[in-house]
């Protein structure tokens, strides 16, 4: 019977100590979200998405003008749906950086994105999130992406 209780007692205290934190949960939505871009699955994306998203591209052009870019979440899923069977997408997250304030969290996430196998450019990803119904939902990405200043190069 003293065993018996020991058990429970230690099941009891590693569930508690296991749940996952609000961190946690930010990192398993972006998580989901490459996955499904990685393996061209939208409706994965998708389950992450916020209603209304917005994404943004702030580049450099060639000419060393600041630029701001807008895409449709439309026109992003159908590149995703429509990949080449023989194209490797690979967007590889480095590190996360998390704030969180009640309902509302930004995520700032380094990357790096290869393409079939060869390095192709680097930058940060920032993520808006908001929770609702216990969920956190992408509602605004805007990256940055450059080819110098990355850790490959």
């Amino acid at each position: 019977m003293k065993s018996l209780f020991i058990l429970l007692c230690l099941i009891s205290f590693e569930s508690y100590y296991a749940q996952t934190t609000p961190e946690e949960k930010i990192k398993e939505t972006i998580h989901l979200f490459f996955e499904g871009f990685h393996k061209g699955d939208t409706v994965k994306m998708k389950s992450v998405l916020g209603e209304k998203v917005q994404l943004q591209t702030a580049f450099v052009n060639k000419k060393g003008e600041s630029k701001l870019t807008t895409e449709s979440i439309t026109k992003l899923l159908e590149s995703i749906a429509n990949k080449k069977p023989d194209q490797k997408w690979d967007e590889r997250l480095l590190d996360f950086n998390i704030q969180i304030d009640a309902n509302m969290a930004n995520a700032w996430v380094n990357y790096e994105f290869w393409f079939n196998d060869t390095f192709s450019h680097c930058g940060v990803n920032s993520f808006q999130l908001f929770k609702s119904n216990n969920e956190w939902k992408i509602i605004y990405l805007i990256d940055t992406r450059r080819r110098e200043g990355c850790k490959t190069n």
